[in-house]
């Protein structure tokens, strides 16, 4: 597991200094954009959860959760909210939440080892009233609606990096992350691949639309670099509105 600070392990691109931008489609693929990679590596996070009971890495560490409970905290996001961990990877995020008292809670994830190492973590944990589902964020089929809460961590990021077709998967996921939003839900996303701009960029792409509102950029650790001062993660509160 790793240390409570935040980490840019699997990222394409640490957050560029400010003034030094990239665009939205500079990263070329990687094999952290595919579905087998993923299937790997929590295929063998299982094994070793079965053995040891360790869970494994917590992408861009634990700090990365407590930035964004202490944002719903602030936000007095209700108890009974109904919040959505999109690619829930180990499920420790959701850990996290029904342990802040959050009750109504989904996870997902395209990986059938993501999926059997939450439910084994959540079931060692006796949280056994928490959701977790096999399932592609851009194949949902309409499924994923009425959310007040869609949570992504590191999720986006890999679908950039995805090698097929990277354009028309980010461009589903914001069309999947409209439709399974309420009116006036919010989106917390943490990136390590892309900056504050960039994001911007994408989820307020059609403004005209009404599609996304920017709210606040959560504090995230900086670095000073020739003069220049960027961020190795970004973290960014969006809300959905018609």
């Amino acid at each position: 597991m790793e240390d409570a600070t935040d980490s840019t392990h699997g990222c394409g691109n640490p957050s560029d200094p400010e003034g030094d931008r990239c665009s939205d489609s500079d990263f070329g693929p990687s094999v952290l954009g595919t579905k087998d990679y993923w299937e790997d590596a929590y295929q063998k996070e299982l094994e070793t959860f079965k053995d040891i009971g360790d869970v494994g890495e917590i992408w861009f560490g634990e700090e990365s959760m407590s930035r964004v409970l202490r944002w719903m905290d602030k936000a007095k996001i209700s108890e009974n909210a109904a919040i959505l961990d999109i690619g829930t990877g180990n499920g420790a995020f959701l850990v996290e939440l029904a342990k802040h008292g959050y009750r109504n809670l989904t996870g997902i994830d395209y990986s059938a080892a993501s999926i059997e190492l939450v439910r084994n973590v959540l079931q060692a944990e006796d949280l056994t009233e928490v959701t977790v589902k096999e399932m592609d964020f851009l194949n949902c089929q309409g499924e994923l609606k009425d959310f007040d809460v869609c949570i992504d961590k590191g999720t986006y990021d890999a679908i950039s990096l995805n090698p097929h077709d990277t354009e028309k998967g980010k461009k589903l996921y914001v069309q999947a992350l409209k439709d399974a939003l309420k009116d006036k839900g919010f989106f917390a996303i943490t990136s390590c691949n892309w900056t504050k701009e960039q994001l911007l960029d994408r989820f307020r792409e059609g403004e005209s639309k009404h599609r996304f509102e920017f709210v606040q950029a959560l504090p995230t650790p900086s670095f000073q670099f020739g003069g220049k001062t960027g961020n190795n993660v970004t973290a960014l509160i969006f809300k959905r509105v018609h």
